[in-house]
């Protein structure tokens, strides 16, 4: 099927579109604009008619302008290379306008000789400010989730000081009651000593008397003093039993406190890996914050 003459797509038709869609901007080899559309200007709060004439140092901003960049960027355009990126440019009121831009070295019929640059841009500024929000806020949020694992790491340590602290009084006083269970065995063994002198005491009291009984008149006093040693074995006997209970009743006690605190040290034990674990989950926490703060930045760096 043949396309009518009226249904072509020419050159101009192409260029017209263009120009109703794209910035379009032209500057001569001295970097004066020779030609500007409606859509640049307006992109840099411009009247199109005012910016003939303006030098392009004047569309970007000093720290650009003036560097070593900005002439090695012209004088590759210069030697007739192009480029395209994402560039930064400075409006009419001094605010920043951001363009996806490509610039274009225009050459003679020959190829030989560059006449002017001409540059096609889009203007991006809204979405590059959409997304520098986003990671601003990506890097707010790094940054709070690393304060806050920071400060969850402080506060563990500070807790992991006086766990330690516990612990170690745990382990005094599991210490002294060991010693004392010890003590308590021996003052056992003593009561029972003093208890069988007691006995054999009573026992020999107890002969002594049947041999005063023998001597007759003679024996009536060492019968005597046999009696009161008999009596005072006896009063011995029973202040022994009392002791003997008093250290098993000390002994059962020792042996539930010791029960407890080895329960207790167990414990203390158990809180101890529980905030080691706190501590490395923290940790974590916050070397992820920072991976999410350096991807953030390399979103950043790459839009």
């Amino acid at each position: 099927m043949e396309i009518s003459d009226s249904q072509e797509v020419t050159d101009q038709l192409i260029i017209k579109s263009i120009e109703q869609n794209l910035a379009i901007i032209r500057f001569g080899l001295d970097r004066r604009v020779t030609y500007v559309n409606d859509i640049f200007a307006r992109s840099m709060g411009y009247i199109k008619e005012n910016m003939f004439g303006m030098h392009h140092k004047e569309l970007c901003f000093p720290q650009f302008a003036n560097s070593p960049a900005y002439e090695e960027f012209w004088q590759d355009l210069l030697s007739g290379k192009s480029f395209q990126d994402k560039i930064e440019r400075m409006d009419s009121q001094g605010n920043t306008i951001w363009l996806e831009a490509t610039y274009m070295p225009v050459f003679d019929e020959q190829h030989e000789k560059v006449l002017s640059i001409s540059k096609v841009a889009t203007d991006i500024t809204e979405r590059q400010n959409n997304i520098s929000i986003v990671v601003a806020r990506m890097q707010e949020m790094a940054d709070s989730l690393n304060q806050r694992a920071e400060t969850g790491i402080a506060r563990s340590q500070e807790l992991m000081v006086s766990i330690n602290k516990i612990a170690e009084v745990s382990m005094e006083n599991t210490l002294i009651l060991t010693e004392l269970q010890k003590e308590a065995v021996t003052i056992h063994g003593m009561v029972q000593t003093i208890r069988n002198i007691a006995s054999q005491t009573h026992l020999l009291a107890l002969n002594a008397a049947i041999e005063a009984a023998h001597a007759g008149e003679f024996g009536r006093g060492f019968d005597v003093v046999a009696k009161e040693v008999r009596k005072l074995s006896s009063m011995v006997e029973n202040t022994i039993i009392e002791v003997r209970d008093s250290v098993e009743a000390i002994t059962i006690e020792v042996a539930k406190i010791s029960s407890g605190t080895n329960r207790v040290q167990e414990n203390v034990e158990n809180s101890q890996e529980q905030i080691q674990v706190a501590m490395n989950d923290f940790t974590t926490i916050a070397s992820s914050a920072q991976d999410l703060d350096n991807q953030a930045r390399e979103v950043l760096n790459s839009i």
